[in-house]
């Protein structure tokens, strides 16, 4: 199967926390990298989810937020690297970040917002990601 979904890193599930609707999922992309995805509960039960599965993270450019000097925010993945390529359309921009042990995400923001923040290659930045933005898929 193949997916338009720029982000997809496959890594390994380190821990499920089960609440009454959905479950927190902790995956591994590297021994750096860590993702937290909210699923339901129904979805862990279809992938027949467990501790230590091999799966693949799944995350839309469009779903990813890019800012300096994060403070306290509620989103549960923030991820520090480093720009290594910009993109600049008409209405958009497209930057890929580096992350540690060779994880590169995609990030689709406004071209008014990336120019706001001076995004540039070689530029250290975070990467945000809400957990409930995160798909799971295993194979």
């Amino acid at each position: 199967m193949k997916l338009s979904t720029r982000n997809q890193w496959k890594g390994t599930v380190k821990n499920i926390t089960e609440g009454v609707v959905n479950s927190e999922v902790q995956m591994a992309l590297s021994e750096t990298v860590l993702v937290t995805a909210i699923i339901t509960n129904g979805a862990v039960r279809n992938l027949d989810l467990k501790t230590g599965d091999d799966v693949i993270a799944l995350i839309k450019a469009s779903e990813i937020m890019l800012g300096y000097d994060v403070g306290l925010i509620s989103a549960r993945n923030i991820l520090n690297g480093k720009v290594s390529e910009v993109k600049i359309g008409a209405v958009n921009a497209e930057i890929t970040v580096d992350l540690k042990n060779g994880v590169s995400v995609t990030s689709i923001i406004t071209k008014t917002s990336a120019e706001k923040l001076e995004i540039k290659p070689g530029k250290e930045i975070s990467v945000i990601i809400k957990a409930s933005s995160v798909m799971i898929a295993k194979e």
